[in-house]
């Protein structure tokens, strides 16, 4: 098991920028696969961006492209979200995820096994 701890959300302008963090620990992070989830009031939890611990490959959805970037830290073993050029759209709770493996597809909720409790990302227009 990976215990997970998300912080930095918050309440931003549109056109601001956040980076939420998600701390790591518990079984070895270094052959996990490591997500960004959200969820918005009213919709299904989606796939936000990803990341292979080990070689640090990343992936993205198309409505994050460009503005979000995926990135790890292993001297604190933790995974960052840095999220620009926000939009009142990203307003949602949203979630770190860890599973063994790159699972097939990656926005496969099913596939995580650990999740954090969610940070707050509010976008004011």
């Amino acid at each position: 098991q990976v215990q997970l701890v998300e912080s930095g959300g918050g309440l931003v302008q549109t056109g601001g920028s956040l980076r939420l963090s998600c701390a790591a620990s518990g079984r070895s992070v270094s052959t996990s696969y490591m997500a960004w989830f959200r969820q918005a009031p009213g919709k299904e939890r989606e796939f936000v961006a990803g990341l292979t611990w080990g070689a640090g490959f990343t992936s993205y959805a198309d409505s994050v492209k460009g503005r979000f970037a995926i990135s790890r830290d292993n001297t604190k073993n933790t995974v960052n979200l840095q999220m620009n050029s926000l939009k009142p759209e990203d307003t949602a709770v949203y979630y770190c995820a860890a599973t063994l493996g790159r699972p097939t597809p990656v926005g496969d909720l099913r596939a995580y096994d650990n999740w954090g409790q969610g940070t707050q990302v509010t976008v004011s227009s």
